[in-house]
């Protein structure tokens, strides 16, 4: 329980001090933001902050922090070490980031904006990219809820999909303010008590249950095949890191009427989920006292079956259980929602078609909701991992993205580091990983760690030549 509370407390002092650093080294104004100035009352529109706060919360808190940090959990209680980190030096920058250069940039959406900053061809591989990633996000988050009513009610599995479905073809096209500014907070209300519930289920120890404390090991019951690095950076996802996180953001960014407000919103929401995440992995560990059960769990009856054993053990079947499991549908609906949302905003802004008018937002909506329901058909594994490495790889282009903003911007171009450093660490990652990984090249790993450290160090190189090296040579 000691480290638990130690990783805890690091969350929250890195949000109090950190953010404050990220925040200062901005430098947000009192300009008037997108939301007040191109008020459209469709997708542009000044909303309470407490309300943007949750939105951002919900929309990137989807099964990442809890399916991810149940996977991620599976490598031991070293896990609290990168969601402490990554959250605090990675995923609250790359988060905070995306929404306040949208905001500069009038709202765009994060395609639009490394075009801005990138070039014309990152600009291209970006749209490309980040609907992919979009609509990966929406299958994966229209499967899981639906895995989940399924246990809890006598529905069959596809009755459960074509309800998830219809309400993301609802929130889609409506304004913001119409459905997901109305019911979020609700929705929000559910996630943080499963979240409280849980920690204090294992707090009081409940089942005889003890909290593993934190060793500096690989714990995996396959750890001769399954090293900690990249697979543990990659599977924990959303609960340090996440290149989705940067396609949401851009929403709130055209609902924020104060730019002073994008620290508790953007950084703040992201250590929310760090918390999320945190709970979670302990939970698992808790729960099945140990990897090797948790292991098992997850290969019987998949991650939804862990959820579901662990609310019950820990909170009963009754109001706990329920409520708790609510909360768990909650958060991945709340993304795949906005999934979709951020999908038919992206093209709107490849294509340039404003989006006041019901028929051109039907003319996105329609397809793009199509392909999801078609790959909802494809197994979750599946769609998961390759879901988990492009959304990192996102993350790692933002990064990079937000490292030459600060660069141009700022007068103090050392400041750009603050996004350079995780950026180039996110690029031995990710580059390791799919050299490595069953649905990359499969590289042994004695190829894919060096290869994978070269990648970065190049892709440093050309973040310096392009910045601080050119400015000497001129």
């Amino acid at each position: 329980m000691t480290t638990f509370l130690i990783a805890l407390a690091a969350l929250v002092i890195g949000y109090a001090v950190y953010s404050k650093i990220v925040d200062a080294a901005f430098g947000p104004t009192d300009r008037e933001t997108p939301a007040v100035r191109l008020n459209d009352g469709v997708d542009y529109m000044p909303l309470p902050t407490w309300k943007v706060f949750m939105i951002q919360l919900l929309n990137i808190a989807g099964l990442g922090p809890i399916f991810g940090a149940l996977g991620g959990a599976l490598w031991g209680a070293t896990v609290y070490f990168w969601i402490v980190l990554g959250t605090i030096f990675a995923g609250g920058v790359h988060d905070y980031l995306s929404g306040m250069i949208s905001i500069r940039e009038d709202g765009k959406s994060i395609s639009e904006v490394v075009g801005i900053y990138m070039g014309p061809a990152m600009l291209a591989v970006m749209r490309v990219f980040s609907v992919v990633l979009l609509v990966l996000v929406g299958t994966v988050f229209m499967t899981g809820p639906a895995m989940l009513l399924t246990k809890l009610t006598a529905m069959d599995f596809k009755v459960w999909l074509f309800i998830v479905l219809a309400y993301y073809f609802l929130a889609t096209l409506l304004p913001i303010d119409a459905i997901i500014a109305r019911f979020y907070p609700l929705f929000g209300a559910c996630l943080i008590l499963m979240a409280l519930g849980i920690m204090v289920g294992m707090f009081t120890g409940v089942g005889g249950h003890v909290m593993p404390e934190m060793v500096l090991a690989n714990l995996h019951p396959k750890a001769e095949t399954m090293p900690i690095w990249p697979l543990m950076f990659i599977t924990v996802a959303c609960g340090a890191i996440s290149g989705f996180h940067a396609t949401q953001s851009p929403i709130m960014s055209r609902c924020l009427k104060d730019e002073r407000l994008g620290r508790p919103v953007f950084y703040g929401a992201m250590v929310a989920e760090g918390i999320i995440a945190l709970i979670w992995a302990a939970a698992g560990m808790t729960f099945y006292d140990g990897t090797a059960g948790l292991a098992a769990s997850l290969a019987k009856g998949g991650p939804g079956g862990a959820v579901y054993d662990i609310c019950v053990g820990f909170l009963g079947t009754g109001v706990g259980a329920t409520l708790a499991m609510l909360g768990v549908i909650a958060c991945p609906i709340t993304s795949g929602d906005t999934a979709f949302r951020s999908a038919r905003l992206t093209l709107a802004d490849w294509f340039g078609i404003p989006q006041k008018e019901w028929g051109k937002r039907l003319a996105f909506a329609i397809p793009l909701l199509a392909v999801g329901g078609a790959l909802s058909q494809i197994n979750f594994n599946i769609v998961w991992r390759y879901f988990s490495w492009t959304n990192q790889t996102l993350a790692m282009i933002v990064l990079w993205t937000g490292a030459i903003y600060l660069y141009r911007k700022m007068d103090n171009k050392m400041i750009s580091l603050i996004a350079a450093v995780p950026a180039t660490f996110m690029s031995a990652v990710t580059t390791t990983y799919i050299l490595q990984a069953g649905e990359g090249l499969r590289l042994p790993p004695s190829v894919s760690c060096p290869a994978g450290v070269v990648f970065a160090a190049v892709f440093l190189l050309l973040y310096l030549k392009s910045t601080f090296w050119s400015k000497s040579q001129d």
